[in-house]
């Protein structure tokens, strides 16, 4: 519905509306609008396409009958005219087989391309700087040619400072993708809406509930009711909330998920409180735990990630020494974070030496701004506070 403004000029009104009687009679306006040129084209690739996807076995097809029954050394039974016989059916059916590849492998190529564009509008690619701070993501996905997995991020710049989410979702792949769309979805909102982050949480943990029910629903239109039992009453996400001051005072709700490193000279936890249980197993505590973490100083980094990059496996059985991992990148090339983000993955890749059995991601954010409080200022072990 169009709305006009009460004071607009009468000498406009009329104007606007000569204007829209003339784009009427060329064709133009709502009563005869002009036709997209491109169509057509558009029509023409897709009937050309399926032309070529169901005439060629047809055509193969036609050739081998053809051959069958007018070829007279088809109906001879020498040794030499089943040699031809056999070296034309075996073209003929390798040429059906070439053709079949070749429409999976189409198919699969834009199956691939949907997927990413999916992951990609979930997990949006994170800016290179945000309030001066440098970030720097990865992922990698434990489905088998597929860029989507059950790991989500987000930093967002907001009033109360810079804003982190780094979570996990029960399972990987196309399954996954509808929780991290609720959590993520939250997040974006209540970063900027919420002043303390234990209502940041809060709105996560009812996000979360509330997609829960809807797919239960879903899963049984006849009941008409959420299932109590099952599955979906499984499915839970660890969720780590971050909120970065502008003095670089860290601040942390956890849910359990992996704490993070900072990476000074060395690679150490964050902080050794322990974790809230995931969100969606039980009930958030009335009161929530804030884990005032330090300070991040300027060029120390922050380091991110999913318990999949600990749990990965070798050969021999042993987990991936993320910790040494990250000290011995950041030692060798104390670069940018997407540097050190490459280095990481790199030693990952060649511990597992396949793909891993869970998704993995990391995040890494440096601090590249000029003041912060110096060390003497901050405490030597993370201070537990509670806020309601």
């Amino acid at each position: 519905m169009i709305r006009i403004r009460a004071g607009a000029p009468r000498g406009m009104m009329s104007r606007a509306r000569a204007g829209t009687r003339g784009a009427r009679a060329r064709g133009k306006g709502p009563r005869g609008p002009k036709r997209d040129s491109r169509l057509p084209c558009v029509g023409g690739r897709r009937r050309f396409r399926l032309v070529l996807t169901l005439g060629l076995p047809t055509v193969w097809g036609a050739v081998a009958i053809t051959y069958k029954l007018t070829c007279p050394l088809a109906q001879q039974d020498g040794m030499g005219a089943r040699i031809v016989s056999s070296a034309v059916f075996f073209v003929v059916g390798t040429g059906l087989m070439v053709h079949v590849h070749r429409t999976l492998l189409r198919e699969l190529r834009q199956v691939r391309e949907v997927a990413g564009a999916a992951q990609n509008v979930l997990l949006r690619p994170l800016p290179p700087r945000v309030e001066g701070l440098a970030l720097a993501a990865g992922r990698v996905s434990a489905s088998r040619g597929a860029c989507v997995g059950g790991d989500l991020y987000e930093v967002a710049a907001t009033d109360h400072g810079v804003r982190v989410v780094m979570g996990d979702v029960r399972g990987h792949g196309l399954g996954a993708i509808g929780t991290v769309a609720a959590v993520l979805g939250s997040f974006r909102e209540a970063a900027h809406d919420e002043p303390e982050l234990p209502m940041v949480m809060r709105r996560l943990e009812r996000a979360l509930g509330r997609h829960l029910r809807e797919r239960s629903y879903a899963e049984q239109p006849v009941s008409g009711r959420a299932a109590q039992d099952g599955a979906l009453a499984e499915e839970f996400v660890t969720v780590l909330l971050l909120e970065i001051g502008e003095d670089g005072e860290l601040l942390a709700i956890n849910c359990g998920h992996p704490w993070p490193y900072l990476l000074t000279r060395q690679a150490r936890p964050l902080a050794d409180a322990e974790p809230l249980p995931p969100l969606g197993l039980f009930p958030l505590p009335g009161e929530l735990p804030v884990v005032h973490c330090g300070w991040l100083l300027p060029g120390e980094s922050l380091v991110l990630h999913t318990d999949g990059m600990e749990d990965a496996r070798d050969a021999a059985g042993a987990f991936f020494p993320l910790q040494a991992a990250l000290t011995e990148a950041a030692r060798a090339r104390p670069a940018a974070p997407q540097d050190l983000i490459d280095a990481v993955y790199a030693e990952f890749l060649r511990h597992a030496g396949q793909l891993p059995s869970d998704d993995a991601a990391l995040l890494v954010l440096r601090n590249d701004r000029e003041q912060a409080p110096t060390r003497q200022q901050e405490p030597q072990r993370p201070v537990t506070r509670t806020m309601s």
